[in-house]
């Protein structure tokens, strides 16, 4: 099973050379994602040390750039979230502010690994605290060594010791709970053993081809001590083995992290300190980072204009892979929506895929700029996966493609077909406002407008995040249609898994044997090719289903900026919510 997870690189995109043609153009300084495909780095997990690629010829060549080159320990990196974790129990809830907030502090077995010439969608995983994982010939058992020398934070009530197996037993029984809404997506795992202090054994139903992602994957298993049963309490505070250690947190000003010097990744992480400052609204977060208070800024496109006026401003981009749909209440069978896919289908096509793209990235502008960007189209797999994502507008969708098109004559007509000519169909049209972005709101009214445009009767319910969206709506507890995102995810099986079982993240109660088919059946294909071809077939199955109407935020690039002195930004990219442990730690800051 060894370099199970050095498999299925492919080149990232290159923008060095490129340049934002504008005003004051000549101050932006756009840094390439590295066009490396040097996927087997050396060293304790992959990071540390760079190996010199090989060519096929089998000529020596130069190494890549040694992104370490200068480093010095020392500076504060400061940052931003949009609002408040529900809470800072990486295992007592959904949202993706709690789950970003644990990959500070707390590790998982494994983790993706990242680094210059490294594609964001094709990260895979590679050891956190597990050292080596063996599979049996079958692929039905596992057998997981702990890595020699991790330790828990340095702070009572665990004061540095060694993390051991009784860890691992105590955390996989908070994943497996029962009020643990991630526990069906490890249900195909049979049993977990532990013969001794240093080594899990995994057994499985099935094999699956996504063993390693599911332990890798920032929703499900983070370690935690069994101290934080009654020794203290982890919705308070912070206590792990990861690069960072906690701080404190003030609820709506920030988060502060300090540097674990004793953590395994030696000579990581370069910064002392980490200040997250909870910023709900774009406007505020875009201005602090112009005013130089914030060391980095996902800007919507439309601003870029600005922020390269920031001085020695570097932006790199990368393609997005993040999902957008329109979803239906499934609770009740009777719903017209949920019985009739020709109003789902009626839903798709009155929406303008071109002008939202537009909209939310700015594409007309930025190409006529000179800019190569991106302005592909979600399918139910989002652009950003790459193979496993078919083009909604190509041949090789068939029939299917017609239900992609913005058409809302022909959606008018098939709401008349399912009854809804004379009578507007009526219904509640709900979305969560200030969590997900300028483009996310803009979006999500804008496909408002649409549908009332084919006639649709909505009553608008924009909802808290914490207390009604992520905890009811996200769930599948609403009626009427709702307008969202997915989590993120290392590995694009999560998907259906998600979208398709009895998983109770399963957002419209969707109950389709084929599509629960193709669930099961993925998860056991071992063939690349195979598994990428059952991917295709599954989305142009679904087009004409349209369960979850596929739309456009995240289908665009997306841009990172960073100030002069932090580097390593535009190189250290990663998927989910893994980043604080995933790329944060090889970034430093050049002293003046």
């Amino acid at each position: 099973m060894a370099n199970y997870w050095d498999r299925h690189w492919t080149r990232r995109r290159m923008l060095r050379n490129s340049a934002f043609v504008g005003a004051g153009a000549a101050g932006l300084a756009l840094v390439g994602c590295g066009d490396d495909d040097d996927d087997t780095p050396k060293g304790d997990s992959g990071l540390s040390q760079l190996r010199t690629p090989t060519p096929a010829s089998g000529a020596p060549t130069s190494g890549p750039k040694d992104p370490f080159a200068g480093a010095t320990v020392g500076g504060t990196y400061r940052t931003y979230s949009t609002g408040d974790p529900p809470t800072i129990d990486p295992h007592g809830n959904l949202s993706f502010l709690t789950k970003g907030i644990a990959a500070f502090v707390y590790s998982r077995l494994f983790k993706y690994k990242t680094g210059p010439g490294i594609a964001r969608a094709n990260v895979r995983p590679t050891g956190d605290l597990a050292q080596t994982a063996e599979g049996s010939p079958d692929g039905l058992k596992w057998t997981v060594k702990l890595r020699q020398g991790a330790k828990w934070h340095n702070v009572a009530p665990v004061n540095g010791r060694t993390v051991t197996t009784d860890d691992i037993k105590f955390s996989w029984a908070r994943l497996v709970d029962p009020k643990n809404v991630g526990r069906v997506q490890v249900s195909y795992i049979d049993k977990l053993e532990y013969p001794d202090a240093s080594t899990v054994v995994f057994t499985l139903k099935t094999p699956n081809a996504v063993f390693l992602d599911t332990l890798a994957d920032a929703n499900l298993l983070w370690i935690m001590p069994p101290e934080s049963d009654g020794k203290f309490d982890a919705t308070k505070v912070m206590i792990g083995s990861g690069p960072w250690l906690f701080d404190s947190y003030q609820p709506s000003v920030s988060y502060k992290m300090k540097r674990n010097p004793e953590w395994y990744e030696k000579g990581f992480p370069f910064f002392d300190a980490v200040e997250t400052a909870i910023i709900p609204e774009y406007a505020n977060y875009l201005a602090q980072f112009l005013a130089g208070n914030l060391d980095t800024l996902a800007p919507n496109a439309q601003d870029l204009a600005d922020v390269q006026k920031v001085k020695n401003v570097q932006i790199s981009s990368y393609p997005n892979n993040g999902a957008n749909w329109m979803w239906f209440d499934g609770n009740d069978p009777n719903a017209p929506y949920y019985k009739d896919e020709r109003i789902r289908q009626a839903f798709s096509m009155a929406c303008n895929r071109d002008e939202l793209t537009d909209l939310g990235y700015n594409t007309k502008k930025l190409k006529a700029s000179g800019l190569q960007v991106n302005d592909q189209w979600n399918n139910l797999i989002p652009y950003g996966w790459g193979r496993f994502w078919i083009d909604p507008k190509g041949s090789a969708m068939g029939e299917s493609a017609k239900y992609f098109k913005y058409d809302p004559a022909e959606a008018k007509k098939l709401l008349s077909a399912a009854g809804y000519g004379d009578k507007p169909l009526e219904i509640t049209y709900q979305y969560t406002a200030n969590r997900y972005g300028k483009n996310f709101n803009d979006s999500a009214e804008a496909t408002l407008g649409y549908l009332n445009a084919i006639g649709v009767k909505t009553t608008t319910d924009v909802q808290d995040y914490s207390s009604k969206y992520i905890t009811q709506t996200f769930l599948g507890n609403f009626k009427g249609v709702a307008f969202g995102l997915e989590s993120g995810f290392g590995e694009v099986g999560n998907y259906p898994v998600r979208l398709f079982t009895d998983n109770p993240n399963n957002h419209g109660r969707v109950k389709d044997p084929v599509l629960e088919k193709f669930t099961t059946e993925q998860q056991l294909e071992l063939d690349d090719k195979k598994r990428v071809a059952m991917f295709h077939e599954a989305q142009k199955y679904h087009a004409q289903k349209m369960w979850y109407v596929p739309l456009q935020v995240g289908a665009g690039d997306v841009w990172v900026g960073y100030q002069e002195a932090i580097q390593n930004g535009g190189d250290f990219f990663t998927l989910g919510y893994g980043a604080p442990t995933e790329t944060l730690p090889f970034m430093w800051k050049k002293r003046a």
